[in-house]
C-alpha cells in the first residue's frame, strides 16, 4: 500500500527540471545563448528518453540521467562558451568542435547540441579509473570506458526526437568506442560502469570487481578473453586516435622484451641484479662522502661544470647538495627494487608479471592498427554473441525473452564501422543466424511472438526481421506477406513506420494467408 502511495506521489509531484537548470544557470556567468541553448537541450531529451528506455530497456530512469547532468552543470562547469563557427578569431584548433578544460571548469564549444553534450559528459571524467598497477592499460583502458560513456550519454539527444529512433553513424565521436561500451553494458550493465565511473577512490578496484562479475556471469574462459581483446583494443585506439603513441608503445614494447629476454636466464639474472646492486651501492656512498665534506663538494662543483655548456651549469654548491641529494634517492629506489626482485619468492612473481607484460605487448601490431583493430573487434563480437547464447538459454520466464529480444535488436542495429551495422558484417553472419533462430524458438515456446509458419527454416526467415526494424515498441508490430509477380515480399510496420519490402523465398507450412496482418507479438 505504501509502494503505491509513493508511485502515485512521483506522478503528481514531477520534477521541473527547467527550473532545476535555471536555478543552477542564475549562479553561473554563462550567456543568453548558453542558456537558452541548455534549456533547448533538456526539453529535448525529455521528449526523446521514453522512447531511448523503451528501445534500450538497460538505461537509467530518465529523473537519474537528467539529474546527472544537472549535477555535472553545477559542480564542473563554471564556464561555457558556444561560438559561432564563422568566427575565425576565436576558431577551435584542429578541426576540433569543442575544447574541455577541466582544470578551469571551461568548455568552449561550436553550437552543436550533441557536441555540447558530449563535452558536459567528458569534464566530469576522471582521466584514470584504473589503478596504474595495471600495466598500460591503466590509461588507455580508462579512455576507452570513459569515452563509451560519453558517447552514451548523447544518445538520446543524438539519435532519438520523440517520434523515431535514427542513428548516423558519421555523427558518434567513435564507432569503435562506442560498440565495446555497449558491448560491456550489456555484459555487466550500466549501473556497475556508472559506479566504475563515478568512483572517486582507489579503495575499490573497480577493474577487479568488472573480471570477477565477468568469471561469475560466463566462466573464466570467456572472462580471459573479453580482458584480453579489450585491453588490445584500448591500446589500438590509444594510437589511433593520437600518432605520437606509436613511439610511446613500441618504446614501451623494446622495454618490455628486453626485460622479458634477460630474465629467462635465472642465474645471469640474478649477477646481473647483483652486479647492479653493488654500483648502486658504491654511487650512494660516493654521494654521502661528497656531500658531507665541503672540499670534495666544490671539487666535484667544478669537475661537473667543466663537462656542461654555459646554460646547464651549476651556479652554486648549494644546488649542486640538493642535485645530488635527488640523485642518491633515484639510486636507492632502484636498490630497493632490486631487493625485492632478488629475494627468490618476490623474484617467482617478478618473472610472472614481465611475462605476462610481453605476452600482451609482444602480438600488438600498432603499426598495421587498423587491420589488428578489425581483426579484434571481430573476436570480441564472436565472445559476445557466445555471452548472449548463454543468457539465452539461462532465460525462464516471458520477461527475460522480451529483454532478450530488445537487446539483440539494439545490438544487430549498433554501428560496426561507418558503412556497417553488426547485422551487415559477413564475418558475423553464421554467429548472428545462429543466435537469431535460438531466440525465435525461445521466444515461440514461451509465447512471446506467433509463430507464423510450421516450416522452421520459412518461419526463421520471416521472423528474423524482426531484430533489423527500427520500431520503437516492437509488441506494437505488425507483419504483412505479399506476393508480386511470383515473389515473395514481408514488411513490417507500426502505426507510424513502414519498413521496406524485404523479399523472401517461398513460403512453406504459412498459419496465415498472405496480405493479411499479423501481430508478431503474442
Amino acid at each position: 500500500m505504501k509502494q503505491n502511495k509513493k508511485n502515485l506521489l512521483e506522478k503528481i509531484v514531477k520534477k521541473d527540471y527547467n527550473n532545476e537548470l535555471e536555478k543552477i544557470l542564475e549562479e553561473k556567468q554563462f550567456g543568453e545563448n548558453v542558456k537558452s541553448t541548455l534549456l533547448s537541450i533538456l526539453y529535448k531529451i525529455e521528449a526523446a528518453y521514453k522512447d531511448l528506455k523503451t528501445v534500450k530497456k538497460d538505461v537509467e530512469d530518465k529523473d537519474e540521467y537528467i539529474s546527472s547532468i544537472l549535477n555535472i552543470i553545477k559542480d564542473y562547469c563554471d564556464s561555457i562558451k558556444i561560438i559561432k563557427m564563422s568566427d575565425q578569431e576565436n576558431k577551435i584548433p584542429n578541426n576540433k568542435t569543442y575544447i574541455v578544460d577541466k582544470e578551469n571548469k571551461e568548455i568552449i564549444v561550436y553550437p552543436i547540441d550533441r557536441k555540447i553534450l558530449y563535452a558536459i559528459a567528458k569534464i566530469s571524467k576522471k582521466d584514470k579509473i584504473i589503478k596504474d598497477d595495471y600495466f598500460l592499460i591503466n590509461e588507455s583502458l580508462s579512455n576507452l570506458i570513459n569515452v563509451g560513456n560519453n558517447i552514451n550519454m548523447v544518445e538520446p539527444l543524438r539519435d532519438f526526437n520523440g517520434y523515431s529512433w535514427t542513428c548516423i553513424p558519421q555523427e558518434i565521436e567513435s564507432i569503435e568506442h562506442n560498440l565495446v561500451y555497449q558491448n560491456l553494458r550489456m555484459m555487466v550493465g550500466y549501473k556497475f560502469l556508472n559506479k566504475w565511473i563515478q568512483n572517486n577512490e582507489f579503495i575499490i578496484d573497480y577493474f577487479d570487481l568488472f573480471q570477477e562479475k565477468l568469471e561469475e556471469k560466463y566462466g573464466k574462459a570467456n572472462k580471459n578473453k573479453i580482458i584480453d581483446i579489450i585491453s588490445k583494443i584500448s591500446i589500438l585506439l590509444e594510437v589511433k586516435f593520437n600518432d605520437t603513441k606509436i613511439q610511446e608503445i613500441n618504446k614501451i614494447k623494446e622495454e618490455v622484451e628486453e626485460e622479458w629476454n634477460k630474465v629467462q636466464n635465472n642465474k645471469e639474472f640474478i649477477d646481473n641484479v647483483t652486479k647492479r646492486k653493488l654500483e648502486l651501492s658504491k654511487k650512494i656512498k660516493e654521494i654521502d662522502t661528497i656531500i658531507s665534506d665541503k672540499d670534495l663538494l666544490q671539487k666535484e662543483h667544478t669537475k661537473r661544470n667543466k663537462k656542461l655548456p654555459l646554460e646547464k651549469k651549476i651556479f652554486s654548491m648549494k644546488i649542486l647538495s640538493k642535485m645530488m641529494e635527488e640523485e642518491r634517492e633515484g639510486y636507492l629506489e632502484e636498490l630497493e627494487k632490486l631487493n625485492v626482485i632478488i629475494n627468490p619468492q618476490k623474484f617467482v612473481k617478478y618473472k610472472k608479471e614481465i611475462e605476462g607484460k610481453y605476452k600482451n605487448i609482444k602480438v600488438l601490431d600498432v603499426e598495421n592498427k587498423e587491420k589488428e583493430l578489425d581483426k579484434l573487434k571481430i573476436q570480441l563480437q564472436k565472445v559476445f554473441l557466445d555471452i548472449m547464447k548463454i543468457n539465452i538459454n539461462r532465460a525462464e520466464t516471458r520477461q527475460d525473452v522480451e529483454k532478450i529480444i530488445y537487446d539483440f535488436r539494439y545490438y544487430l542495429l549498433l554501428p560496426y564501422d561507418c558503412e556497417n551495422t553488426i547485422k551487415q558484417v559477413k564475418k558475423l553472419e553464421k554467429n548472428i543466424k545462429e543466435i537469431s533462430e535460438i531466440i525465435i524458438d525461445k521466444a515461440i515456446e514461451l509465447k512471446v511472438i506467433e509463430k507464423i509458419s510450421d516450416d522452421k527454416e520459412t518461419n526463421y526467415e520471416i521472423l528474423k526481421n524482426l531484430f533489423y526494424v527500427r520500431i520503437i515498441k516492437l509488441e506494437d508490430a505488425y507483419l504483412k506477406i505479399t506476393k508480386e509477380k511470383e515473389k515473395y515480399y514481408v514488411q513490417i510496420f507500426d502505426e507510424n513506420i513502414f519498413e521496406e519490402k524485404i523479399e523472401i523465398s517461398k513460403p512453406k507450412g504459412l498459419e496465415v494467408k498472405p496480405d493479411k496482418k499479423i501481430s508478431i507479438w503474442s
